[in-house]
């Protein structure tokens, strides 16, 4: 008989998809990578209180992932900060950023048009979190919004403005794909 797998089995299985979520999240590799390792901590700290449920660990791991980030942004935004400083940070910030399509490309997209994953890159961060653990990670309405914390229909309503802007953004590409894009307010 074969043993079930042990919690940090069953954490590791999806360090992929927290690392791609935390990348996101962080837009940034070495922040992202900081991040998982973050989560996979509280998680461990956490195991033995953790119950496998029938949706698996994977919502569970993204729901700290979550938390993770924004108790980081709540932080950084409650730092006292020189005028100097926010003139300098907001330089450094343009020169280490990616370019915008390129942490989606990280996905594998071998046949995803370039102008989807900028788009994609484009949306606020509450619709591309929603979008992204919905359309990528492949959870449930439910699962997404236990991980992001905000009511079920936030989500669909988040879901929904993502998918209109997107729209709005793609008529271009929809029409070369004969795609027909009808107009939504």
């Amino acid at each position: 008989m074969i043993a079930p797998p042990t919690f940090r089995e069953l954490a590791l299985d999806e360090i992929d998809s927290v690392h791609r979520m935390a990348f996101h999240l962080t837009r940034h590799p070495d922040e992202a990578a900081d991040l998982v390792q973050e989560t996979y901590l509280r998680a461990l700290r956490a195991e033995a209180g953790f119950e496998l449920r029938e949706q698996g660990i994977r919502p569970w791991l993204f729901k700290i992932l979550h938390n993770a980030f924004y108790t980081r942004i709540g932080k950084r935004n409650r730092e006292p900060t020189l005028v100097d400083d926010l003139q300098h940070t907001a330089i450094a910030d343009e020169i280490d950023s990616p370019p915008p399509a390129w942490d989606l490309a990280s996905l594998d997209w071998e046949h995803v048009d370039e102008r989807l994953k900028h788009a994609i890159d484009e949306l606020a961060p509450p619709y591309r979190e929603v979008l992204l653990l919905w359309a990528i990670e492949g959870l449930k309405y439910r699962e997404v919004a236990d991980v992001v914390g905000i009511p079920l229909g936030t989500v669909m309503s988040r879901l929904y403005r993502a998918r209109a802007i997107l729209s709005q953004q793609l008529a271009e590409l929809a029409s070369e794909m004969g795609i027909h894009v009808t107009e939504t307010t």
